[in-house]
């Protein structure tokens, strides 16, 4: 229990302390975007290392020389924890924006970060939204943000290595041609799902899978490219869960 005490005091004294450097930060953004971004990425990063520092967690981390850093990439990944974004965030190597559910938006603080992070909210509810925000992806992607989105679209609380991959979020990349970049996580779940409300010390492995470049594969591959990836994803956490 100390640590999820540790962690949430850690995280509000964050969000309070940082209210001047977020009023900082909106003035440099007005006179250069991009040193913004890259100053939210490192202040956020900093503070996510925290959190898994105070949590216990070990990473190991395999094939992160796979993403490319000179160009925007979609990264694709699954998801069995709250914690997947604290672990992957700090080891993107610029500007990324995550998709989230629209309810984050309600955190007070946490939702400025998350807009000054180039993040995009989801309603699950509203299909015009949705495909607004789609669009919305593909004109960060081609302005250089790389996009990490979930097309399992929630948590996968079950047994079963994946859930299903919703096809609509691959279209960043149809329309892009971006880089798809599999991130696969292993064992996350262990730190505090499974024993909720414990945060339990955790050796979790990310692994980043070769780019997919959507130009590069079969019009038949294109076409079921949520299968394509969604194949990649499964392998690798079946060999790394395993091991």
């Amino acid at each position: 229990m100390i640590r999820l005490v540790l962690a949430v005091i850690f995280v509000a004294v964050f969000l309070i302390v940082s209210l001047p450097i977020q009023g900082i930060l909106w003035i440099v953004g007005k006179f250069n975007p991009w040193a913004k971004k890259t100053a939210s990425l490192a202040i956020v990063s900093w503070a996510f290392n925290v959190v898994i520092f105070i949590s216990g967690v070990k990473r190991t981390v395999i094939g992160e020389e796979n993403i490319p850093k000179d160009k925007a990439v979609l990264y694709v990944g699954n998801h069995r924890s709250i914690f997947d974004i604290v672990l992957c965030y700090p080891r993107v190597p610029n500007p990324t924006g995550f998709i989230a559910k629209k309810e984050i938006l309600k955190v007070p603080l946490l939702n400025i970060w998350m807009i000054y992070m180039d993040c995009l909210f989801l309603d699950r509810k509203d299909l015009k939204k949705g495909l607004e925000m789609i669009l919305s992806a593909i004109e960060k992607v081609k302005n250089g943000i790389s996009i990490f989105i979930y097309p399992e679209g929630t948590r996968n609380k079950t047994d079963q290595p994946l859930g299903e991959f919703h096809k609509g979020s691959f279209k960043i990349a149809q329309r892009t041609d971006c880089p798809i970049v599999p991130v696969v996580v292993t064992h996350t779940e262990d730190i505090l799902e499974k024993h909720f409300p414990l945060i339990k010390s955790t050796h979790v492995t990310i692994e980043y899978c070769k780019p997919v470049v959507m130009s590069e594969l079969s019009k038949e591959d294109q076409k079921n490219i949520d299968q394509y990836v969604k194949k990649i994803v499964e392998e690798t956490y079946l060999k790394n869960v395993n091991s």
